[in-house]
């Protein structure tokens, strides 16, 4: 009978303990219902070339031959290994004299043997109106022959700390050997 009644209480204690940290965990700000959701859409401005590049390649990949496409292959403007850092003009319209919203820095890597896929990570930081100081945090696998690319939002500072989401690009006006404009959309949920 002892044990039956040791058995009892440590249930109650068992019951009592996970109603006070439910409790706990329910009032500590960990909301669904307070979510908001976020459109952001703004142009990207990628130049490799002129007197002041916003996008660099750090790193120069190899080339790889295979196959028939080898000449294609090693004449790319970019290759297997390439590092590209980046500092772009986030702005309104997809004219460069648009009024800027941000900035876009992070780096890509060029990570398949055939076709342009790259990994990319980048920060958006933002410069304007009620997002002022606030930034998001994508990663995405880039894969330039896809007409829209998804990658995923991992994260925000300011206006959007505990950001998720997602972001799609597609490309305005570009080249892969000088640059050029990416559409963005973003679709962030935060608290």
């Amino acid at each position: 009978m002892a044990s039956l009644s040791s058995l009892f209480l440590a249930s109650a204690f068992l019951l009592a303990g996970s109603a006070f940290f439910y409790r706990y965990d329910a009032g500590s700000g960990n909301k669904t219902s307070g979510t908001t959701t976020t459109h952001l859409h703004f142009y990207m401005h990628d130049d490799y070339t002129g007197p002041r590049p916003t996008a660099m390649r750090v790193v120069s990949g190899r080339a790889v031959s295979t196959g028939d496409n080898a000449t294609a292959l090693k004449t790319a403007p970019r290759h297997f290994g390439d590092i590209v850092v980046l500092n772009n003009a986030l702005t309104v319209g997809p004219s460069g004299g648009s009024a800027r919203v941000g900035t876009a820095q992070g780096w890509a890597v060029r990570v398949s043997e055939g076709g342009i896929v790259s990994d990319l990570t980048l920060h958006l930081v933002l410069e304007a109106c009620e997002h002022h100081g606030s930034s998001l945090m994508a990663r995405g696998r880039i894969d330039m022959d896809a007409t829209v690319r998804e990658s995923v939002l991992i994260g925000g500072t300011g206006r959007f700390r505990y950001a998720r989401g997602y972001m799609l690009t597609k490309n305005y006006d570009y080249s892969l050997a000088t640059g050029g404009v990416v559409e963005i959309d973003v679709y962030v949920q935060h608290d």
